[in-house]
């Protein structure tokens, strides 16, 4: 199967209390990306992105379900504590 002229993308909101993450996946001409950004509030924490291995491009290709594909992108929060909260 030729993944060249295969385009797609797909983003996924999920709200938690005060925190939203979005979750997206874009593949243009058969290379592709995912990313994921959280907020807090309305202030942005941080953004991952990764490419696309050409395995899972595959099988999104093939509309299957690719457990864990955003299990690599964590975003590591920075300690909120100020140096006067710290004693």
């Amino acid at each position: 199967m030729s993944t060249t002229n295969f385009n797609y993308s797909n983003s996924e909101t999920k709200q938690m209390g005060g925190t939203k993450v979005v979750r997206n996946v874009n593949i243009r001409n058969g290379k592709g990306y995912k990313s994921v950004t959280k907020y807090r509030g309305n202030k942005k924490i941080g953004t991952i992105k990764k490419h696309i291995n050409k395995d899972h491009i595959e099988l999104i290709k093939g509309r299957k379900f690719i457990p864990g594909l955003f299990s690599d992108l964590l975003i590591r929060e920075k300690n909120r504590k100020t140096k006067k909260n710290k004693k």
